[in-house]
């Protein structure tokens, strides 16, 4: 046994070759290390894009997950470059490592999704067993806290992968120098070299082709390579490694987990992810931009089902009030409008607000939204839609994108406006249907900048809304809105209406010449467009706020580009009426 170990030690040593041979370093062995490296780099870049990423989708705040995630992971591989010291053989060292990171990679988005999915189950299983009603479910104490905490577990996944990949240099600049007779010049300068290319290829390949994949199986299919890594490195160094056997039968069972992940995950991790929503999951979808989920609701008595969209996990709209939004943001912008001939819709990708558009008889409409699978799936171009709610979303929209008149431009809204501009388009009135901006990305969207780009499109005499958030639950933000819109040249007239899925809900109007939105409106004695739910009473009325409003909107900031103003204005109004803390 004492001999055993001493043939170990000797084998791990700075001289030690095969079977008692003189140690080279030679091009091969090289080469193997030095790739390895950058395979192993690229994966540990998109392991933490991936986490983020759900992490974001998870607490909301997508920036703040983001860079806590990254900066979780680069100490906990701090960590694991000191915790390398204590792996007695550098060779099974790395060969356990490459399982390990395999197995956590591949397990953590899934597992995640588990915990999270049946914590929210949790309470309405203990409410069935004790016969509870459905007002008195045991969400509080123990068991909120649990959901609470459940929501942080992709930054414990996040830890533990950082401290293993942590530990990938330090091991293979061991090996390549245990490979060598004489030591190494530029050793760790030449790992790092390698692992800097290898994570720029790992964010290319997450840019051009991991964002459009589910995120369960671009986990499994980045875990792949990691157990590629360590096939490599056991082929190579077989002799040099203790129990290789039991490690090799390892990364087949691992290889085998991994197909079934592949096969299997993403429908799992759906599954667990549909548990998050009250309606039946009907359909999901993850494009190259946003997680699509829509709900189905039976109702029965003859009424409809209600359908509503999710886009990462955020309710956009529900078909049993739809109406009432759309109808706010188009009629009032359409009737303070000198002429509707050319209307420029920026998002509203589903249809629902063209649909409204299109009761103005335009001659020509223009929708500039990113995503293309989402206008897909609105068009009825989606072939792996469940027929009835393929129906019901032509149905709610009116087919309203296969209109002749309208002209659909995929393209980010920041760029596609230059765009716009460049070839000397103006419209007559422009509707500006965004998500909330909860994102710096999406911040850009809400600046004085792109506003007054939006200016130069619009005719003199024409009017533009924008969706505001809520004045309720988000009052600076919505105030911000507005004073950025005036700020950039137009007259504001802010309003609001309650829309019973969100709740309170506001809407800014600018308009470049003459009378401001709200005398225009203020004259109105029918609404040219038939409407069952809006009136111009609604409307006027809707332009009226509490006395009390507006009374330090002075100290409210204008959303300069780059500032961030209004993204930090609505991040901390929302994480406050959700009880969330901001980290």
């Amino acid at each position: 046994m004492a001999n055993q170990e001493a043939n170990i030690e000797a084998s791990t040593g700075p001289t030690a070759g095969y079977r008692g041979t003189p140690a080279r370093l030679g091009w091969l062995d090289d080469a193997l290390l030095l790739g390895i490296m950058a395979v192993l780099a690229a994966c540990g870049l998109i392991y933490e894009y991936l986490l983020s990423h759900y992490a974001g989708r998870i607490l909301g705040a997508l920036e703040a997950a983001i860079y806590t995630m990254i900066g979780l992971m680069i100490v906990s591989m701090g960590l694991g470059a000191f915790a390398a010291r204590k792996i007695r053989c550098a060779f099974t060292g790395f060969a356990l490592l490459e399982l390990a990171v395999a197995l956590c990679g591949a397990l953590a988005i899934l597992l995640t999704a588990a915990v999270i999915g049946l914590g929210q189950q949790l309470p309405l299983f203990i409410a069935n067993t004790l016969g509870l009603p459905p007002d008195q479910l045991p969400d509080g104490g123990f068991i909120g806290q649990l959901q609470r905490l459940s929501e942080y577990l992709p930054y414990v996944w996040g830890v533990l992968l950082g401290l293993m990949i942590g530990m990938e240099i330090p091991l293979i600049a061991r090996v390549r120098q245990s490979l060598s007779d004489e030591h190494l010049l530029h050793n760790a300068g030449t790992i790092y070299g390698a692992d800097y290319i290898g994570a720029g290829i790992g964010a290319a390949l997450w840019v051009g082709f991991m964002l459009a994949l589910d995120i369960q199986l671009a986990a499994a299919l980045t875990a792949s390579f990691n157990l590629l890594a360590g096939y490599l490195f056991i082929w190579r160094f077989r002799h040099k490694i203790h129990r290789v056997g039991l490690i090799l039968t390892g990364h087949l069972l691992a290889t085998a987990l991994l197909l079934l992940l592949a096969l299997q995950g993403p429908k799992w991790e759906q599954d667990f992810n549909n548990l998050l929503y009250k309606d039946k999951v009907v359909y999901a979808q993850a494009t190259r931009f946003q997680q699509l989920t829509f709900t189905e609701r039976l109702r029965g008595h003859g009424l409809p089902p209600v359908y509503n969209l999710y886009i990462n996990g955020r309710l956009q709209f529900s078909s049993s009030d739809e109406h009432i939004y759309h109808a706010f943001l188009v009629h009032p912008t359409l009737a303070a409008s000198a002429r509707h001939d050319k209307v420029l819709i920026i998002g509203g990708g589903d249809g629902l607000g063209l649909r409204q558009v299109l009761k103005w008889r335009p001659e020509a409409v223009t929708l500039l939204d990113l995503d293309a699978e989402l206008i897909r799936i609105f068009k009825g171009r989606n072939d792996k839609l469940p027929p009835r709610l393929n129906r019901a979303l032509l149905a709610l929209n009116g087919d309203a994108l296969n209109d002749a008149r309208v002209r659909i431009i995929n393209d980010d809204a920041f760029n596609g406006v230059d765009r716009l501009l460049a070839a000397g388009e103006k419209y007559d009135a422009i509707i500006v249907d965004l998500p909330d901006p909860s994102h710096p990305d999406l911040n850009k969207l809400y600046s004085d900048y792109f506003y007054r780009k939006l200016k130069e499109l619009l005719s003199a005499d024409g009017a533009i809304t924008v969706q505001s958030t809520s004045p309720y639950h988000a009052r600076n933000a919505f105030i911000s809105v507005g004073k950025t819109l005036s700020s950039a040249g137009f007259s504001v007239s802010q309003y609001h209406h309650n829309v019973p899925s969100f709740g309170e809900w506001g809407w800014s109007m600018g308009t470049v010449a003459g009378k401001d939105a709200k005398q225009r409106l203020s004259a109105l004695a029918t609404l040219p467009v038939e409407d069952a739910w809006l009136t111009p009473g609604l409307i006027r009325g809707a332009l009226e706020f509490p006395g009390n409003f507006y009374q330090d909107a002075d100290s409210i900031r204008v959303n300069e580009i780059g500032s961030l103003n209004l993204y930090h204005y609505h991040l901390k109004a929302w994480s406050e009426s959700q009880g969330l803390e901001l980290f």
